[in-house]
């Protein structure tokens, strides 16, 4: 079974990346700056803010965290996106997920500037991504595909079936495999019979959000699983597939930890950059 280590895939993105922003820095004497935005105290968020800013840190790239509490209004949260909006140093914008209930993320992608929303979440550029022509790509499903392309994983013709039906990783995640060419099938918690469906998967992304729950009998043996997943049980980290009952009976699967997550970071930062360089190159700001 082939392991489809992010850590190595992530390791050498970065590795370009550091490349990239250190031609940036020499071309306009600066670095490329991501505000990271993050609303209460959600214990997970803290270890990801984290490590996003030791990734940033390790390629050459500014982050700067703004932190509201849970007892800041939505119209502060607005008025600090408006800020790093109009700031021209800042090129890139994340808001850390999951935020306080009284927060509406609607609200914040619709006022985020399109051309500087790293996440790639902006009604926007998921359009532009829907009609081919990307400005940037969500970082999980941008991560997977990095992922099949550096263990050279054909997608051209092959039938992928993505679990998972969200704007953040399913819908974007069954777009960027039709446009490799895949025959796309994207189940969701209302598909009857799923197992049907993910056994004719050559490629099968998973993200139900169901800790551990696909089993080996999911899958065909010829199969290549990536887990998106993310789960804490029992103090420890697992994903939506169970590792042990897969393990040597599919063609190749993405651990939890050590899989997807870490592409996701490094995509955000791959997504920063080039905005960096849009905004420089078409003096948007």
């Amino acid at each position: 079974m082939l392991l489809i280590d992010g850590r190595e895939v992530a390791k050498q993105t970065k590795a370009e990346l550091a490349r990239e922003c250190a031609r940036f820095k020499d071309k306009y004497r600066r670095a490329p700056q991501l505000a990271v935005v993050q609303v209460g105290e959600d214990p997970a968020s803290q270890i990801y803010l984290k490590n996003k800013e030791k990734s940033a840190a390790e390629v050459g790239m500014q982050s700067l965290r703004f932190h509201l509490d849970k007892e800041n209004s939505q119209e502060e949260l607005d008025s600090l996106i408006t800020r790093l909006n109009t700031d021209a140093e800042i090129n890139g914008i994340l808001v850390q997920l999951p935020m306080p209930k009284q927060f509406s993320v609607e609200a914040v992608l619709n006022a985020m500037n399109p051309f500087k929303d790293s996440d790639g979440f902006h009604p926007e550029n998921l359009g532009l991504l829907l009609s081919g022509r990307p400005r940037v790509k969500p970082c999980t499903p941008f991560g997977v595909m990095k992922m099949l392309e550096h263990y050279k994983i054909s997608v051209s013709g092959k039938t992928a079936v993505v679990v998972g039906r969200s704007n953040i990783v399913g819908k974007p995640m069954a777009q960027l495999l039709m446009a490799a060419d895949a025959t796309v099938i994207n189940c969701h918690s209302k598909t009857k019979d799923l197992k049907e469906f993910t056994r004719q998967g050559d490629i099968v992304v998973v993200a139900a959000g169901r800790p551990e729950f696909f089993d080996s009998s999911y899958f065909k043996s010829d199969a290549f699983v990536f887990d998106v997943g993310m789960h804490h049980v029992n103090g420890k980290a697992t994903g939506d597939v169970n590792f042990k009952s897969c393990e040597d009976k599919v063609a190749g699967l993405s651990p939890v930890p050590g899989g997807v997550g870490q592409m996701t970071v490094a995509m955000l930062l791959k997504n920063t950059l080039d905005l960096a360089l849009y905004q420089e190159n078409h003096r948007l700001l």
